[in-house]
């Protein structure tokens, strides 16, 4: 089985385990006296963040675990704060003396260590990279993320369900329109509402645009990491014309609020722009296709092998690019507008840059096909309680989401980004690759730091 999500929730008098997996979901209840679990990580690696995330937010100890360092409470936080307890309701704390975070690090003679962030010199989100190198050759990494726990899990407890739209649409900008997909479905559930055909083809176009705009800034942004700045001029360039179509479509340059009961798209001005961007983008593809000093970086770099893909979990892009035919999208809905898994199976930058090619320009395929006349609109009458999962499809990868509803109000809210997932098995494309490949590896993964950082 793929482990999807573990994590957690207080119910009466106890703490729940959830364990998320592709063919099933299994939960564990622990008495509040006895916060004691046995680990998963031996045979699922990517767990171990999500335990330690449930340790930090809860008072968990997983049992025979080979991490139990914290993982959300960087140096002053206090270690005995428990912030997702239903107990705690504190808006500020006291923080405690610094204690230093024991990274993990490879020893022995010409072996140094370089850090790397929190601090970036581009306008990025904290995030703190520490390699253990032997000469220019990188023997480990560890990636230190949550720099900016936002509290958006409690954040949204005791709010009714359509008052946490505007928060969850902005957890992670680049995959906005995936989010509210996500949380549309929950709510249809909740409400026993169907949500009408033509207008699931609308929030697919949706979907299908924002795909194309962070696909495109990413295959200008790996090819300026091998230093041909031309490629970035031309993605930048491509990518901000259909940003502002997205805007001209959905009402925001991000999507925020894009995905609503009812929606009306000018498909014809639409479609007249991707014939452009359609051919614009074979005329890039043929260009860069024909420059071997690009090449020479791409290929037998940053390799994410087949096993590891599946080891860790890994979905989207990533997997995809190392053999895993893993697609939120490969469903009869999609497939009948025309939808095709592709992938590739080196797991190299090359690899991801080319899938990228390929996804958008299946996208645009789709979005054609999407068209329609019909305005039908979806009614939310009254939510019910219960519990609600919903997956979607960003241009990073598989988001799930999880609801429970209680009394009418959010009971618990939980997201898992893709990121969260794939930034765990990165530390395996990078070994033996030169530091000055990390940011080029970085940037074909793509990967989100505010999807992760709740």
């Amino acid at each position: 089985m793929r482990l999807i999500a573990r994590f957690a929730q207080e119910i009466e008098d106890a703490i729940e385990i959830i364990d998320v997996y592709d063919k099933e979901t299994i939960k564990t209840t622990l008495a509040l006296n006895k916060l004691e679990c046995e680990t998963i990580t031996r045979k699922y690696p990517s767990a171990i963040w999500m335990e330690r995330k449930i340790s930090d937010e809860f008072g968990v100890m997983f049992l025979n675990s080979f991490d139990t360092r914290v993982l959300l409470k960087h140096e002053r936080f206090p270690k005995d704060i428990y912030p997702l307890r239903k107990s705690f309701t504190k808006k500020e704390i006291e923080f405690e003396k610094f204690t230093p975070y024991k990274y993990e690090v490879i020893g022995g003679d010409s072996v140094f260590q370089v850090a790397v962030g929190p601090i970036h010199a581009g306008i990025i989100e904290p995030g703190h990279f520490q390699f253990s190198q032997a000469g220019e050759e990188i023997l480990h990494l560890e990636i230190r993320h949550f720099y900016k726990y936002r509290g958006i899990e409690k954040m949204c407890e005791g709010k009714k369900p359509l008052e946490i739209k505007n928060i969850i649409e902005r957890i992670s900008g680049n995959e906005s329109v995936a989010y509210q997909i996500a949380f549309f479905d929950i709510l249809a559930q909740s409400s026993q509402s169907k949500i009408p055909k033509s207008l699931k083809q609308k929030y697919a176009t949706l979907l299908e645009i924002e795909r194309i705009i962070h696909h495109l800034t990413d295959i200008g942004f790996i090819a300026n990491d091998v230093g041909f700045a031309p490629a970035l001029a031309y993605g930048s360039k491509l990518s901000e014309e259909t940003r502002r179509i997205f805007k001209k479509i959905s009402g925001h340059r991000f999507g925020f609020g894009a995905i609503k009961e009812k929606l009306e798209i000018d498909f014809d001005y639409l479609v007249e722009f991707l014939k452009y961007l359609e051919k614009e983008l074979k005329f890039f593809k043929e260009w860069i296709s024909d420059i071997p000093s690009v090449w020479d970086r791409f290929d037998t770099t940053g390799k994410l092998t087949l096993n590891n893909a599946i080891k860790y979990g890994v979905v989207g892009v990533g997997a995809r690019a190392s053999g895993v035919k893993i697609d939120v999208r490969a469903n009869n809905f999609y497939k009948e507008f025309g939808y095709k898994l592709k992938f590739k199976k080196s797991g190299e930058v090359s690899s991801r840059f080319l899938l990228r090619f390929e996804e958008i320009f299946n996208s645009i395929e789709m979005i054609k096909n999407f068209k329609t006349n019909k305005n039908e609109k979806l009614e939310f009458e009254r939510f019910e309680d219960g519990e609600f999962y919903s997956f979607s499809e960003s241009s990073i990868g598989e988001v799930f989401m999880y609801l429970k509803i209680k009394d009418g109000v959010v009971e618990r809210f939980f997201v898992r980004d893709p990121s969260f997932i794939n930034w765990q098995a990165f530390h395996t494309t990078i070994y033996k690759d030169i530091i000055a490949d990390f940011p080029l590896i970085n940037k074909s993964f793509d990967l989100s730091y505010a999807g992760s950082d709740l």
